[in-house]
């Protein structure tokens, strides 16, 4: 059992979304906390979710339930700025801005890492309508396969050299707080980097072809790829008008156990 499991930017709502995937790694491994590291929704749209992503909520749901011992933390993200309050009461999670536990007598710290790039901290407005309206469009207009807008989200990560921006700024948060280790996202590109007795830590992302994730556990520090099966590659499900509907098919409606809205 690992003591924590990491993944960030699953940008519900978005066509490039791999929520199909991210819900069977929470399945298939044991772990006493779940960290949510940011942009789980692509923006406040909730029309835009399809069926596969309210599943992926409703068992972040069943696992927020105090019977399942599981601590799930969820990070915000610049994308989920605005929906703490609603998540909070929908899935039973509470939401922080910057987490902070201890392991093996090491500090650890999680941080969505927009706070470290410069461009979204001082234009606010800009990032939303270009770097997420725009980018949203474009899923649409892209083939099946989002070859076009994954090479675009990589081609950005590298002309802004996004990486070495957020890995730099979160060594030195770090630092500042007597950290052993910091783990971020929003790069979409994972990553370690060590320097000066700390370890900085990015957990990629979940729109990708290669998506990937992080475990804390007796054995350090991992970044696993995610393994594809051959069920992964389908169709992008038709979005309901109805959340309620898919809300239950997902789980937020269930017999006794899941009624109440944890808070």
């Amino acid at each position: 059992m690992y003591d924590t499991l990491i993944l960030s930017d699953l940008h519900l709502g978005a066509d490039m979304s791999r929520a199909r995937e991210a819900l069977r790694v929470l399945q298939d491994h044991q772990y006493r906390r779940l960290i949510l590291l940011g942009d789980i929704f692509a923006d406040l749209n909730f029309g835009r979710l399809k069926k596969e992503h309210w599943k992926f909520l409703g068992y972040i749901r069943k696992l927020s339930n105090p019977k399942r011992h599981v601590e799930v933390v969820w990070v915000e993200g610049n994308h989920d700025h605005g929906l703490t309050d609603i998540m909070s009461h929908l899935v039973g999670v509470r939401v922080y801005q910057e987490y902070q536990w201890e392991y093996q007598g090491l500090r650890h710290i999680a941080v969505h890492g927009h706070q470290f790039d410069g461009f979204v901290v001082h234009n606010v407005h800009v990032s939303y309508y270009i770097g997420t309206l725009l980018y949203l469009q474009m899923q649409k207009w892209d083939s099946k396969n989002k070859t076009v807008t994954r090479f675009l989200d990589r081609l950005g990560t590298r002309w802004q050299r996004l990486s070495e921006k957020v890995a730099d700024g979160a060594l030195a948060h770090a630092r500042h707080h007597r950290a052993a280790r910091i783990f971020c996202g929003h790069t979409h590109a994972a990553l370690h980097k060590h320097e000066n007795g700390t370890d900085y830590f990015n957990c990629g992302a979940w729109i990708d072809e290669h998506p990937t994730y992080i475990t804390v556990g007796e054995d350090g520090v991992q970044i696993h790829e995610y393994v594809e099966r051959p069920d992964d590659f389908h169709p992008a499900e038709e979005q309901s008008s109805a959340a309620a509907e898919l809300g239950e098919e997902a789980g937020f409606i269930e017999d006794g156990e899941f009624e109440g809205v944890a808070t």
